[in-house]
């Protein structure tokens, strides 16, 4: 069994068992360790996902190499995702590299890119993904917010404008052939000041006019567990966590810098940094119903 065909398998039972795997971006190799030790510890599957800022620091075969090295180490189920590649050919590129998930957003780049071009251009990444199997998500307009911290409360009247409809969520289906759809229900990129809140009235609409369709939620982070639940029940096969891992590294690291002026040995800094990154996971795996799952 190829690793495109594990992950379709395993894509299925999130909608039948009702969980949802979750994709935790990786900025290094000690946020890498820290997701797929989180993994190991909770014996579940996960996705490890770049997006272009990460290909282009780490190398999408460097990337190919080191989820592989800590699978076999570990003995995890660990897949990657290609998130938010801004092109067909870096689509593409993500494909010919053995990633089992792979995003399309021809709106990162391209943010006035209209709704025909979107279409084609995930249309084009859908059937090139068939050379391996890797299963391709996308939506059909840009997805807001960055994968920062945040001082500005939510502008939820600026953002409802681009929320998902189940009209619009099955016409982009049909017209692509996508695997997943990125639905927006109030889920934005970045940690801000208040928790974010999620129409799960809406999902349950889109859920049920599309019974067949993998959903996913983009912009996890700063999501209060109930919501995140409620999601799971009602449909969300994948959910995308990056922001809340950037901040207990970055703040860990700081902590870690103050409290030992005289260590130049950065990587005898490490653990620390690696062991709250990892409780982030294993907080989110438990939510979102995977632990026990690979």
């Amino acid at each position: 069994m190829t690793n495109q065909q594990a992950a379709r398998n395993l894509y299925t039972r999130t909608r039948n068992e009702k969980f949802a795997l979750g994709a935790f971006n990786i900025d290094n190799q000690e946020t890498l360790k820290a997701v797929a030790l989180a993994a190991a510890a909770k014996k579940a599957p996960v996705l490890v996902e770049v997006s272009q800022g990460e290909v282009e620091a780490i190398g999408l075969h460097n990337i190919r190499c080191m989820v592989d090295n800590y699978k076999h180490e570990l003995g995890v189920t660990m897949f990657i995702n290609l998130d938010h590649s801004p092109s067909v050919a870096a689509a593409k590129a993500g494909i010919d590299a053995g990633f089992e998930f792979i995003h399309i957003d021809l709106s990162q780049a391209k943010k006035d890119a209209t709704p025909g071009e979107i279409v084609a251009a995930t249309r084009e990444v859908v059937e090139y993904a068939k050379t391996t199997g890797a299963l391709v998500e996308s939506e059909p307009h840009y997805f807001g917010g960055a994968s920062n911290v945040h001082t500005e409360a939510i502008d939820y009247e600026a953002i409802k404008k681009t929320f998902s409809t189940p009209d619009e969520t099955k016409n982009f289906i049909q017209a692509t052939g996508i695997d997943t759809f990125a639905v927006a229900i109030g889920n934005l990129h970045g940690l801000y000041p208040l928790p974010k809140k999620l129409d799960l009235a809406l999902l349950e609409t889109i859920a049920q006019a599309n019974p067949t369709a993998r959903l996913s939620l983009h912009g996890g982070s700063g999501t209060p567990d109930d919501d995140f639940r409620g999601a799971v029940a009602r449909g969300i096969s994948k959910i995308n966590i990056n922001s809340e891992l950037r901040r207990a590294f970055r703040d860990t690291l700081e902590q870690q810098l103050a409290d030992h002026k005289d260590e130049y040995a950065v990587v005898k800094l490490m653990p620390a940094v690696i062991a709250a990154v990892q409780a982030v996971v294993e907080h989110k795996i438990d939510v979102f119903g995977s632990a026990g799952k690979a």
